[in-house]
């Protein structure tokens, strides 16, 4: 038997790997809890649970530099995670007329930026051509999670801040223009190397 199946396994299982798989985890259970029937226990949980996702985010990456576990699997997975974890927030909080109005315009260059990106990237991998993640996507990212997370708070936040779902919308317009901003430079990079290729 080779012996490569175990080590294999072993970087599958490895802690940053496992923090990711808490997350993707975590996307069910949020979206559960914010289809509940309204109500501010299941809102507060649902928040719970989305910021302990968070957390494993930040964790993730820590302990793979810390460690030196960085992973193939790890590097797939990682960004994946995050974009289902917002998009299925997005979605329910849609659902449910958290974001309603001119916000849903919001949510919608959100998740079309994301579709476009996992295209892009899908497409200068098989061209060997690598995509930084810059300073700008990482405040984009961290706007997302805020505004999200001030949205599933919702009307649960109101009775302990007035204005929670108002900050969740303003900061989900920021995180928008941040995605449109952080999109055309993959646009441009994607677009660059098609031509050379035709």
């Amino acid at each position: 038997m080779s012996t490569a199946s175990p080590m294999r396994r072993s970087k599958a299982f490895n802690l940053p790997n496992n923090l990711t798989y808490l997350r993707l985890a975590a996307i069910p259970a949020v979206v559960g809890l914010l289809f509940w029937p309204e109500d501010h226990w299941s809102r507060w949980m649902a928040l719970a649970v989305f910021v302990l996702a968070g957390i494993t985010d930040y964790l993730d990456g820590y302990f793979a530099r810390i460690y030196a576990q960085q992973s193939v699997l790890g590097r797939m997975l990682d960004p994946i995670a995050d974009k289902l974890l917002v998009a299925a927030c997005l979605l329910m909080l849609v659902a449910d007329g958290t974001i309603h109005g001119w916000a849903l315009w919001a949510a919608i260059v959100i998740l079309c930026r994301e579709i476009l990106v996992s295209g892009l990237r899908e497409f200068l991998a098989e061209l060997k051509v690598g995509v930084p993640v810059s300073r700008v996507a990482k405040w984009k990212t961290t706007a997302q999670i805020v505004a999200v997370g001030f949205l599933i708070a919702g009307p649960a936040g109101e009775t302990v801040l007035p204005g929670t779902v108002m900050i969740g919308l303003v900061l989900l317009w920021l995180s928008a223009l941040l995605t449109i901003y952080t999109g055309w430079d993959y646009l441009k990079t994607g677009l660059r190397h098609m031509m050379d290729e035709g």
